[in-house]
Protein backbone atom coordinates (compact mmCIF):
# COMPACT_ATOMS: atom_id res chain seq x y z
CA UNK A 1 0.00 0.00 0.00
CA UNK A 2 1.37 3.44 -0.64
CA UNK A 3 2.36 5.84 1.90
CA UNK A 4 1.77 9.70 1.48
CA UNK A 5 4.91 9.87 1.47
CA UNK A 6 6.11 7.99 -1.24
CA UNK A 7 2.89 9.92 -2.88
CA UNK A 8 4.91 13.30 -1.95
CA UNK A 9 7.93 12.26 -3.26
CA UNK A 10 5.84 10.53 -6.39
CA UNK A 11 5.31 14.45 -7.32
CA UNK A 12 8.39 16.35 -6.09
CA UNK A 13 10.15 13.88 -9.14
CA UNK A 14 7.65 15.07 -11.35
CA UNK A 15 7.65 18.71 -10.53
CA UNK A 16 11.76 18.79 -11.20
CA UNK A 17 12.19 16.28 -13.22
CA UNK A 18 15.15 15.25 -11.59
CA UNK A 19 15.42 12.97 -8.34
CA UNK A 20 18.63 15.10 -6.91
CA UNK A 21 16.15 18.28 -6.86
CA UNK A 22 13.43 16.34 -5.80
CA UNK A 23 15.58 15.18 -2.64
CA UNK A 24 15.79 18.61 -1.98
CA UNK A 25 12.75 19.97 -2.39
CA UNK A 26 11.35 17.38 0.22
CA UNK A 27 14.00 17.64 2.78
CA UNK A 28 15.62 14.13 2.41
CA UNK A 29 18.07 12.33 0.63
CA UNK A 30 18.50 11.07 -2.49
CA UNK A 31 19.16 7.85 -1.76
CA UNK A 32 15.69 8.09 1.29
CA UNK A 33 13.86 9.36 -1.93
CA UNK A 34 14.44 6.67 -4.18
CA UNK A 35 14.50 4.04 -2.24
CA UNK A 36 11.07 4.91 -1.17
CA UNK A 37 10.12 5.60 -5.21
CA UNK A 38 11.51 2.13 -6.25
CA UNK A 39 9.28 0.05 -3.14
CA UNK A 40 6.45 2.08 -4.90
CA UNK A 41 6.87 1.00 -8.10
CA UNK A 42 7.15 -2.54 -6.76
CA UNK A 43 4.00 -2.13 -4.80
CA UNK A 44 2.31 -1.28 -7.60
CA UNK A 45 4.06 -3.32 -10.17
CA UNK A 46 5.06 -0.94 -12.79
CA UNK A 47 7.54 1.71 -13.88
CA UNK A 48 6.69 5.05 -12.95
CA UNK A 49 9.81 7.09 -14.19
CA UNK A 50 11.62 6.71 -17.49
CA UNK A 51 15.01 7.35 -15.81
CA UNK A 52 17.34 6.36 -19.11
CA UNK A 53 15.33 9.88 -20.25
CA UNK A 54 17.46 13.48 -18.92
CA UNK A 55 15.37 15.21 -17.71
CA UNK A 56 13.71 12.12 -15.93
CA UNK A 57 9.83 11.82 -17.44
CA UNK A 58 6.55 9.76 -16.70
CA UNK A 59 5.85 6.86 -18.37
CA UNK A 60 2.71 6.42 -19.99
CA UNK A 61 0.91 4.51 -16.55
CA UNK A 62 2.92 6.61 -14.14
CA UNK A 63 1.23 9.64 -15.87
CA UNK A 64 -2.10 7.81 -14.62
CA UNK A 65 -0.48 7.30 -11.55
CA UNK A 66 0.81 10.66 -10.81
CA UNK A 67 -2.57 12.22 -11.75
CA UNK A 68 -4.21 10.00 -8.75
CA UNK A 69 -1.76 10.51 -6.84
CA UNK A 70 -2.45 14.78 -7.23
CA UNK A 71 -6.04 13.61 -6.38
CA UNK A 72 -5.07 11.69 -3.28
CA UNK A 73 -2.92 14.30 -1.63
CA UNK A 74 -5.72 17.66 -2.38
CA UNK A 75 -7.98 15.09 -0.07
CA UNK A 76 -5.45 14.20 2.23
CA UNK A 77 -4.36 17.80 2.92
CA UNK A 78 -8.08 19.22 3.11
CA UNK A 79 -8.10 16.69 6.54
CA UNK A 80 -5.77 19.97 7.83
CA UNK A 81 -7.68 22.61 6.78
CA UNK A 82 -11.38 21.25 8.13
CA UNK A 83 -9.60 20.85 11.50
CA UNK A 84 -8.19 24.59 11.21
CA UNK A 85 -12.11 25.85 10.47
CA UNK A 86 -13.43 25.40 13.88
CA UNK A 87 -14.19 28.88 15.23
CA UNK A 88 -13.75 29.67 11.62
CA UNK A 89 -10.59 31.93 12.29
CA UNK A 90 -8.54 31.91 9.30
CA UNK A 91 -5.54 29.61 10.24
CA UNK A 92 -2.84 27.86 8.42
CA UNK A 93 -0.22 27.84 5.54
CA UNK A 94 -1.38 29.77 2.25
CA UNK A 95 0.54 29.82 -0.81
CA UNK A 96 0.16 32.72 -2.91
CA UNK A 97 1.24 33.56 -6.40
CA UNK A 98 1.10 37.32 -8.09
CA UNK A 99 2.05 38.32 -11.41
CA UNK A 100 4.95 40.94 -11.57
CA UNK A 101 2.85 43.60 -12.51
CA UNK A 102 0.59 43.88 -9.62
CA UNK A 103 3.02 42.86 -7.08
CA UNK A 104 4.83 45.94 -6.07
CA UNK A 105 2.15 47.92 -6.10
CA UNK A 106 -0.87 45.72 -4.46
CA UNK A 107 1.12 43.42 -2.44
CA UNK A 108 2.23 46.23 -0.16
CA UNK A 109 -1.24 47.72 0.04
CA UNK A 110 -3.01 45.09 2.07
CA UNK A 111 0.28 42.56 3.58
CA UNK A 112 0.84 44.59 6.53
CA UNK A 113 -2.85 44.78 7.99
CA UNK A 114 -3.72 41.20 6.65
CA UNK A 115 -0.76 39.52 8.59
CA UNK A 116 -1.84 41.71 11.88
CA UNK A 117 -5.26 40.94 11.86
CA UNK A 118 -4.95 37.38 10.79
CA UNK A 119 -1.72 36.11 12.69
CA UNK A 120 -2.06 32.44 12.52
CA UNK A 121 -2.52 32.71 8.90
CA UNK A 122 1.49 31.24 7.39
CA UNK A 123 1.28 33.44 4.00
CA UNK A 124 4.16 32.75 1.91
CA UNK A 125 3.99 34.73 -1.57
CA UNK A 126 5.86 34.54 -4.85
CA UNK A 127 6.05 35.99 -8.22
CA UNK A 128 5.13 34.31 -11.74
CA UNK A 129 3.65 34.85 -14.96
CA UNK A 130 0.45 33.89 -15.16
CA UNK A 131 0.90 30.82 -17.55
CA UNK A 132 2.75 29.56 -14.38
CA UNK A 133 0.13 30.55 -11.86
CA UNK A 134 -2.51 28.46 -13.42
CA UNK A 135 -0.32 25.54 -13.68
CA UNK A 136 0.43 25.51 -10.17
CA UNK A 137 -2.98 26.23 -9.40
CA UNK A 138 -4.11 23.01 -11.49
CA UNK A 139 -1.28 20.96 -9.73
CA UNK A 140 -1.87 22.23 -6.33
CA UNK A 141 1.28 23.32 -6.02
CA UNK A 142 0.02 27.10 -4.49
CA UNK A 143 -3.29 28.35 -2.70
CA UNK A 144 -4.50 30.85 -4.85
CA UNK A 145 -3.24 33.76 -7.45
CA UNK A 146 -3.73 37.52 -8.33
CA UNK A 147 -3.58 38.09 -11.70
CA UNK A 148 -5.44 39.89 -15.01
CA UNK A 149 -9.06 38.28 -16.16
CA UNK A 150 -10.73 36.80 -17.99
CA UNK A 151 -9.01 33.72 -18.05
CA UNK A 152 -12.07 31.45 -19.02
CA UNK A 153 -10.33 28.37 -17.65
CA UNK A 154 -13.14 25.91 -16.61
CA UNK A 155 -10.37 24.53 -14.29
CA UNK A 156 -10.11 27.64 -12.07
CA UNK A 157 -12.39 29.39 -10.33
CA UNK A 158 -12.31 33.69 -10.72
CA UNK A 159 -13.06 36.33 -7.94
CA UNK A 160 -13.50 40.06 -9.29
CA UNK A 161 -11.41 42.28 -7.02
CA UNK A 162 -10.92 45.64 -9.26
CA UNK A 163 -10.37 47.34 -12.82
CA UNK A 164 -7.81 49.24 -12.84
CA UNK A 165 -7.46 51.99 -16.30
CA UNK A 166 -4.02 51.97 -18.32
CA UNK A 167 -2.16 55.29 -18.79
CA UNK A 168 0.47 56.29 -21.45
CA UNK A 169 4.08 57.33 -19.73
CA UNK A 170 5.52 59.52 -22.25
CA UNK A 171 8.58 61.35 -22.44
CA UNK A 172 8.61 65.10 -22.32
CA UNK A 173 10.67 64.79 -25.55
CA UNK A 174 7.78 62.78 -27.24
CA UNK A 175 5.49 64.59 -29.61
CA UNK A 176 2.65 63.44 -27.33
CA UNK A 177 3.50 65.05 -24.18
CA UNK A 178 1.75 68.24 -25.68
CA UNK A 179 -1.44 66.18 -25.51
CA UNK A 180 -4.03 66.12 -22.46
CA UNK A 181 -4.99 63.03 -23.41
CA UNK A 182 -4.53 60.71 -26.34
CA UNK A 183 -6.09 57.86 -28.40
CA UNK A 184 -5.29 54.07 -28.79
CA UNK A 185 -4.79 55.26 -32.54
CA UNK A 186 -2.26 57.84 -31.47
CA UNK A 187 0.52 55.28 -30.34
CA UNK A 188 3.02 54.12 -32.73
CA UNK A 189 5.17 50.81 -32.35
CA UNK A 190 8.44 52.47 -33.17
CA UNK A 191 7.97 54.52 -29.78
CA UNK A 192 6.87 52.23 -27.29
CA UNK A 193 8.76 50.01 -24.61
CA UNK A 194 7.53 46.86 -23.72
CA UNK A 195 8.15 44.30 -21.50
CA UNK A 196 9.56 40.97 -22.19
CA UNK A 197 7.75 38.11 -24.32
CA UNK A 198 5.11 35.62 -21.08
CA UNK A 199 3.90 38.69 -19.38
CA UNK A 200 0.18 39.43 -19.86
CA UNK A 201 1.03 42.62 -19.62
CA UNK A 202 2.48 43.25 -22.67
CA UNK A 203 -0.18 41.37 -24.53
CA UNK A 204 -2.50 43.92 -23.70
CA UNK A 205 -0.11 46.53 -24.53
CA UNK A 206 0.23 44.92 -27.75
CA UNK A 207 -3.82 44.83 -27.95
CA UNK A 208 -4.28 47.91 -26.78
CA UNK A 209 -2.01 49.75 -29.63
CA UNK A 210 -2.99 47.11 -32.24
CA UNK A 211 0.64 46.70 -32.31
CA UNK A 212 2.77 43.62 -33.95
CA UNK A 213 6.04 42.64 -31.71
CA UNK A 214 8.36 44.22 -33.21
CA UNK A 215 9.45 47.14 -32.26
CA UNK A 216 12.23 49.83 -31.66
CA UNK A 217 12.28 52.72 -29.74
CA UNK A 218 15.96 53.27 -30.01
CA UNK A 219 17.06 51.94 -33.99
CA UNK A 220 20.00 49.98 -32.48
CA UNK A 221 19.05 48.49 -29.48
CA UNK A 222 16.18 45.87 -29.02
CA UNK A 223 15.18 45.66 -25.56
CA UNK A 224 12.30 43.92 -23.33
CA UNK A 225 12.18 44.25 -19.78
CA UNK A 226 10.65 42.36 -16.98
CA UNK A 227 10.02 45.45 -15.09
CA UNK A 228 7.54 48.33 -15.28
CA UNK A 229 9.64 50.39 -13.28
CA UNK A 230 12.95 49.66 -15.78
CA UNK A 231 10.44 50.55 -18.40
CA UNK A 232 9.47 54.19 -16.96
CA UNK A 233 13.60 55.03 -16.37
CA UNK A 234 13.90 54.19 -19.92
CA UNK A 235 10.84 56.77 -21.03
CA UNK A 236 12.51 59.08 -18.45
CA UNK A 237 15.83 59.26 -19.17
CA UNK A 238 15.60 58.72 -23.24
CA UNK A 239 12.60 58.68 -25.48
CA UNK A 240 9.07 57.27 -26.20
CA UNK A 241 6.53 55.70 -24.03
CA UNK A 242 5.49 52.75 -22.15
CA UNK A 243 1.88 52.06 -20.71
CA UNK A 244 1.35 52.02 -16.97
CA UNK A 245 -1.56 50.24 -15.28
CA UNK A 246 -3.12 52.84 -12.52
CA UNK A 247 -1.48 50.94 -8.81
CA UNK A 248 1.67 52.01 -10.63
CA UNK A 249 1.44 55.45 -10.99
CA UNK A 250 -0.20 55.97 -7.20
CA UNK A 251 3.01 56.99 -5.30
CA UNK A 252 4.65 59.19 -8.15
CA UNK A 253 4.45 62.75 -7.31
CA UNK A 254 2.27 65.62 -8.41
CA UNK A 255 5.37 66.55 -10.61
CA UNK A 256 6.04 63.82 -12.28
CA UNK A 257 2.29 62.79 -12.70
CA UNK A 258 1.89 66.08 -14.76
CA UNK A 259 5.54 65.45 -16.71
CA UNK A 260 5.04 61.79 -17.79
CA UNK A 261 1.06 61.06 -17.57
CA UNK A 262 -1.70 61.29 -20.07
CA UNK A 263 -4.77 59.68 -19.70
CA UNK A 264 -6.91 57.99 -22.60
CA UNK A 265 -9.73 59.32 -24.27
CA UNK A 266 -13.08 56.82 -23.41
CA UNK A 267 -13.87 54.31 -23.52
CA UNK A 268 -10.53 53.92 -21.38
CA UNK A 269 -8.26 50.74 -21.78
CA UNK A 270 -8.68 48.73 -18.68
CA UNK A 271 -7.60 45.52 -17.03
CA UNK A 272 -10.02 42.85 -14.71
CA UNK A 273 -7.98 42.19 -11.66
CA UNK A 274 -9.25 39.07 -9.49
CA UNK A 275 -8.07 36.53 -7.18
CA UNK A 276 -8.01 32.87 -8.53
CA UNK A 277 -8.16 29.53 -6.65
CA UNK A 278 -8.46 25.94 -8.20
CA UNK A 279 -11.98 24.48 -8.25
CA UNK A 280 -11.02 22.10 -5.24
CA UNK A 281 -9.67 24.80 -3.06
CA UNK A 282 -10.64 24.53 0.29
CA UNK A 283 -8.90 27.08 2.20
CA UNK A 284 -12.17 29.50 2.03
CA UNK A 285 -11.66 31.34 5.25
CA UNK A 286 -7.91 32.24 4.12
CA UNK A 287 -9.21 33.45 0.59
CA UNK A 288 -12.44 35.21 1.68
CA UNK A 289 -9.97 37.18 4.49
CA UNK A 290 -7.49 38.10 1.90
CA UNK A 291 -10.08 39.08 -0.53
CA UNK A 292 -12.15 41.45 1.75
CA UNK A 293 -8.59 42.91 2.84
CA UNK A 294 -7.25 43.53 -0.54
CA UNK A 295 -10.65 45.26 -1.48
CA UNK A 296 -10.77 47.51 1.72
CA UNK A 297 -6.72 48.60 0.83
CA UNK A 298 -7.36 49.88 -2.62
CA UNK A 299 -7.63 53.41 -3.64
CA UNK A 300 -11.01 55.07 -3.48
CA UNK A 301 -11.36 55.99 -6.88
CA UNK A 302 -9.78 52.04 -7.80
CA UNK A 303 -12.58 50.88 -5.32
CA UNK A 304 -15.73 52.48 -6.93
CA UNK A 305 -14.99 51.97 -10.49
CA UNK A 306 -17.50 50.34 -11.86
CA UNK A 307 -18.10 49.22 -15.62
CA UNK A 308 -19.22 51.60 -18.12
CA UNK A 309 -16.71 54.27 -19.36
CA UNK A 310 -14.16 51.63 -20.65
CA UNK A 311 -13.27 48.81 -22.38
CA UNK A 312 -11.84 45.50 -20.92
CA UNK A 313 -8.15 44.52 -22.29
CA UNK A 314 -8.41 40.69 -22.33
CA UNK A 315 -6.47 37.94 -24.36
CA UNK A 316 -8.49 36.24 -26.58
Amino acid sequence: MATITQLQYLLAVDKEKHFGKAALECHVSQLSLSIQLQKLEEELDLIIFDRSKKPIIATEAGKIIIEQARVILREFNKLDHIANLEGHEPKGDFNLAVIPTLAPYLIPLFLGSFARKYPKVNLKINEYKTEDIIKMLVNDEIDGGLLVTPLEDERIIERHLFYEPFYAYISEKHPLAKNKTIKEVDLLSSDLWLLEEGHCFRDQVLKICSLDKKNKVIENVEFASGNLETLKNLVKKNSGYTLLPELAIEEMSDLDVKKYIRKFKAPVPTREVSFVHSRSFLKESIINAMEKEIISSLPKNIRSLKKGSFDIVDLK
